[in-house]
């Protein structure tokens, strides 16, 4: 990837009509804390904190793979709105740790809540959720979907190397959900960017299991199967499309960073965070931060965010909500919608 950013980006566009109704989230029971990566592992609890706003995070049981934790995320949005897999035609799922390379999870979790009509899988790491969000309300706002159920879920613990003492304690496990459905015609993403920088695909990236190199022994040996990431260079890169991004979505719907009420960034890290925020002279009590308890759960981040801070009281009709998506790709979505 070139260093010479700003790159130009795809313009702002916007998908009204929509609205989106609800929250749900899972994190597996098995709490991971700074601590027991010291003693298990010998990392640097301290550093880890400083570094990240970490304490803990979730991983999952051994028997538990992604489409687990996205059917318990979906089964508690059911149990929160009392809609059903009934009540929706469309399943768009985000992921990049899936179950196999197929059939995809989109279709596993399908089968398992039984919902009747397409499940389409979308990989764009820690940008998933976005992604999968944007294509859910396209869908709706072209009339070929009435209700889309989208879920954002990662096993991030099944390809970190144990041993990547500046990697490894970053990520967590978890999922997240939401329906996108017909609203008012005031309603829904008054502006979204979604877009690629495929150019520093290799800056975080999992480079075996492909087709390009199918798995080997030798491949395995060198740790090939175990995500990479050059951690510097994604930070910088994440504080700058960030801010830029959220620059252009408000500039795009004719608002200021004072209108929102709510910005929920991709829990990736809170250095990454506050350094957008700060540079865009925005509030930290209007920012939800929940990193300390789960760590980047990539796909799931957001949507875990949400539910959580609707359970806060921090989502009401009518509000503005700003949400940033960003990872390996590498690939962003960020949208500010009227909730």
């Amino acid at each position: 990837m070139s260093s010479e950013r700003p790159l130009p980006r795809p313009k702002c566009r916007s998908l009204m009509g929509v609205r989106v109704v609800g929250t749900g989230k899972y994190v597996p029971d098995m709490v991971v804390g700074n601590d027991h990566l010291h003693a298990r592992l010998g990392f640097d609890s301290d550093w880890i904190v400083k570094r990240t706003g970490i304490l803990e995070r979730r991983h999952a049981a051994p028997h538990q793979a992604t489409s687990d934790l996205c059917v318990e995320a979906a089964t508690d949005l059911f149990a929160k709105t009392g809609l059903t897999a009934a009540d929706c035609d469309l399943l768009v799922l985000g992921t990049f740790t899936p179950d196999m390379s197929f059939p995809s999870t989109a279709c596993l979790v399908q089968d398992r809540i039984g919902l009747i009509g397409p499940a389409i899988e979308v990989e764009a790491a820690c940008a998933g959720f976005m992604y999968a969000l944007i294509t859910a309300a396209a869908y709706v706002k072209a009339g070929v979907s009435d209700r889309a159920l989208v879920i954002g879920g990662d096993t991030n613990s099944r390809v970190l190397n144990p041993d990547d003492i500046k990697t490894y304690p970053l990520f967590g496990d978890g999922a997240g959900a939401v329906f996108v459905e017909r609203g008012r015609p005031d309603q829904g993403i008054l502006a979204y960017s979604m877009g690629s920088e495929g150019s520093g695909g290799s800056l975080l990236q999992r480079e075996a299991c492909g087709s390009r190199f199918p798995p080997t022994p030798a491949l395995i040996a060198a740790g090939k199967h175990f995500m990479y990431m050059d951690g510097r260079a994604v930070f910088r890169w994440a504080v700058d499309i960030l801010c830029d991004t959220i620059q252009d979505v408000l500039q795009a719907a004719g608002l200021s960073t004072g209108d929102v009420d709510l910005y929920v960034a991709h829990q990736a890290n809170i250095r990454i965070i506050n350094a957008a925020i700060d540079v865009l002279n925005i509030p930290r009590t209007k920012v939800f931060n929940n990193l300390e308890k789960y760590g980047n759960t990539s796909a799931g981040s957001i949507p875990i965010a949400l539910d959580e801070a609707a359970a806060e009281g921090r989502l009401k009709p009518g509000q503005y909500v700003l949400l940033s998506g960003f990872g390996a790709g590498l690939a962003w979505g960020t949208a500010v919608l009227r909730w």
